[in-house]
C-alpha cells in the first residue's frame, strides 16, 4: 500500500472501515438501506413540490433544491463507499479522488448556503410579512439558489485543484471512506501550510458564516414569536420553521463534530462516525422531517395517493 519516497502515488487507498474486517458486510447492507430510503424520500419531495400547485411557494422551491442536493451529495459518496465495503483493496485513482473531492465540496457548500436562504425565507415570512412577496420574489429565489451552487462550484474546484497540484510521494493510505480535503492533504510530501490555511478559510467563510447568518435569522424570529400575544399564536408561528431548524441542527451539528472536534487525529477510526452520520444518515432524515412535520406536504401526498388509487 505504501510507495517509495521517490515514487509518485499512482492510486490512493481509502482505508475507511477496513478495520471492521468481516463486519464490513453488515455495514454494507445498513448503508445500502439508508441510501435507498434517502433516494426514495428525496425523489418524493421533488415530485410533490413539482406537481402540487399548493406547494409552489418559495419555501418549497428551496426544499426541492435541497432534496436535489441531498441526492447528489450522497451519490458522490455512497456508491463508492459500498463498492469499497465489498472489496479488500479499496483503491481509487488520483483523477477519481479529485472528482469526488470536488463534487463533495460543491454540494456540501451549496447545502450550507441553501439552508441559509431557507432561514432568510422564514425570517421574511414571520418578521416582514407585509414585504414578503417583494423580498422573496421569483427572481430573488432563483438568484439565491444560483448563488448557492456558484459558491459550491468555485470553492470546490479551487480547493481541489490546489491540493492536487502538490506532490504525492510515500504513503497513499487515506484514513477516510472518501477523498475529503484534509485526509488527502496530509498525504502530500510538499508544504501543506497554505492548504491548511485554505481549509480554515473555507470553513470560516462557507460553514461558520452561513451558520451565523442562520442563527441571526432565528434570533430575529424568536424575538417576533415572543411578541405574539397568545401561546397558540406563538406555537403556530414557530411550527412554520421548526422543520428547517431541526434540519439545520442535524447538518451543522454533525459537520461540526466531524471537522471541528478538538484534538482530532485523522487516523482515529472513531472520527469516521460523525462523517458517516452527516454524509449518509442525515440526508435520509430530511424527507421525513419535512413530510411528517408538515401538514401541507402530507396533504399533497394524500391527494396524490387518493387520486392514483
Amino acid at each position: 500500500m505504501d510507495n517509495d519516497n521517490d515514487t509518485a502515488v499512482s492510486e490512493f487507498i481509502l482505508w475507511g472501515f477496513s478495520y471492521l474486517g468481516t463486519y464490513q458486510s453488515v455495514l454494507f447492507w445498513g448503508v445500502l438501506f439508508v441510501y435507498l430510503v434517502t433516494l426514495l424520500g428525496n425523489f418524493l419531495i421533488i415530485t410533490l413540490t413539482l406537481l402540487d400547485p399548493t406547494l409552489s411557494t418559495p419555501m418549497y422551491f428551496f426544499l426541492r433544491h435541497l432534496s436535489m442536493i441531498e441526492i447528489l451529495y450522497t451519490t458522490t459518496v455512497v456508491p463508492r463507499m459500498l463498492t469499497d465495503l465489498l472489496f479488500s483493496h479499496p483503491a481509487i485513482s488520483p483523477a477519481s479522488c479529485f472528482t469526488q473531492m470536488y463534487f463533495f465540496a460543491l454540494f456540501g457548500i451549496a447545502e450550507c448556503f441553501l439552508l441559509t436562504a431557507m432561514a432568510y425565507d422564514r425570517y421574511a415570512a414571520i418578521c416582514r410579512p407585509l414585504h414578503y412577496t417583494m423580498l422573496m420574489s421569483q427572481q430573488v429565489c432563483v438568484g439565491m439558489v444560483a448563488a448557492s451552487y456558484l459558491m459550491g462550484i468555485t470553492t470546490g474546484i479551487t480547493h481541489a485543484m490546489f491540493i492536487f497540484t502538490l506532490p504525492f510521494h510515500g504513503t497513499n493510505i487515506v484514513h477516510h471512506f472518501l477523498c475529503d480535503n484534509l485526509p488527502v492533504l496530509r498525504l502530500t510530501s510538499g508544504d501543506t501550510f497554505w492548504g491548511e490555511v485554505g481549509n480554515l478559510v473555507v470553513t470560516l467563510l462557507f460553514i461558520i458564516t452561513p451558520f451565523a447568518l442562520i442563527l441571526l435569522s432565528y434570533v430575529r424570529i424568536l424575538i417576533t414569536i415572543l411578541g405574539v400575544a397568545s401561546a397558540q399564536g406563538r406555537q403556530k408561528v414557530f411550527s412554520t420553521c421548526s422543520s428547517h431548524l431541526l434540519v439545520v441542527t442535524l447538518f451543522f451539528g454533525t459537520a461540526t463534530l466531524a471537522y471541528m472536534k478538538p484534538g482530532t487525529n485523522a487516523t482515529e477510526d472513531t472520527d469516521l462516525i460523525p462523517s458517516l452520520f452527516y454524509t449518509v444518515v442525515t440526508p435520509m432524515f430530511n424527507p421525513f422531517i419535512y413530510t411528517l412535520r408538515n401538514k401541507e406536504v402530507m396533504g399533497a401526498l394524500r391527494r396524490k395517493v387518493t387520486k392514483h388509487l
